[in-house]
């Protein structure tokens, strides 16, 4: 898969995508990171790519030339490949965000940054989608563009040593993930749940279920509310009710052996 990033800051970019899982994608061939600088584009003698807003404001904003001409220096996307603009308006970037996104064969990212993009940027590019990480303002998009490559990577067969590592994380089946624990099996005095060393990996899989049910309904009742919750479920979240009272606060208790 190919990723194209409009970024004034690249070098931010392609530390990141060396790194870790993104770094062994790339060297796989799984992915491609690339890095267009609108800075390379601008006509103005001094490089400069940004202006005070009109009718006055703090801050500083984009110009429409550097943008438009860096996007215009990249390939017209095809089939399967979609552009996207990392903005606050944006649609929330989510898991089944990436799950789409992991399914194209080019994503050209632009990044934002200062007071924001001259609006006609997004009047010019067609099928121009705008992502958002949340409810809050960053200084530019790098973040944003570094998190949707990582969460999409990930999702890219081949991407992670083990397929099941992606489909059992956190948001993938609609809940969050249950607690890992690694050696040693007792770590000041907190010892691993019991049944996770049984070997039994069908009740095994059974509390790692209820846990992953626990965590939510603890962390993100929200994504409960509107689930329809399995005959299975149902039975794990009574055995919640009973056993809530007798459950420590610590994710490290090991009372919910199956």
């Amino acid at each position: 898969m190919q990723f194209t990033v409009i970024s004034l800051f690249p070098n931010e970019i392609e530390h990141y995508c060396r790194s870790s899982i993104l770094g062994r994608a790339q060297n796989a061939g799984i992915i491609n990171v690339n890095v267009v600088n609108p800075r390379d584009f601008t006509t103005d003698v001094h490089h400069k790519v940004d202006d005070a807003p009109y009718g006055g404001g703090a801050g500083m904003v984009l110009m429409c030339q550097p943008i438009w001409d860096a996007y215009q220096s990249i390939s017209p996307l095809q089939a399967n490949e979609k552009i996207v603009l990392t903005s606050p308006h944006g649609q929330p970037f989510t898991q089944e965000k990436a799950q789409e996104f992991s399914n194209l064969s080019r994503l050209v990212i632009i990044c934002g940054h200062y007071e924001g993009i001259d609006a006609r940027v997004e009047t010019l590019i067609p099928n121009l989608e705008l992502v958002s990480l949340g409810d809050f303002v960053l200084t530019g998009g790098e973040l944003p563009a570094l998190c949707i490559i990582d969460a999409t990577t990930r999702l890219i067969p081949g991407a992670l040593g083990k397929a099941i590592s992606a489909e059992e994380e956190s948001f993938m089946n609609g809940l969050l993930e249950y607690p890992q624990y690694t050696r040693p099996s007792v770590f000041e005095g907190h010892n691993v749940p019991e049944i996770l060393l049984s070997g039994n990996h069908g009740e095994i899989a059974r509390w790692r279920h209820k846990m992953s049910l626990w965590n939510t309904r603890r962390y993100r009742p929200d994504l409960l509310a509107n689930r329809s919750l399995s005959i299975l479920e149902q039975q794990l979240m009574a055995e919640l009710d009973s056993e809530e009272q007798s459950f420590s606060n610590s994710i490290l208790s090991n009372r919910l052996e199956g």
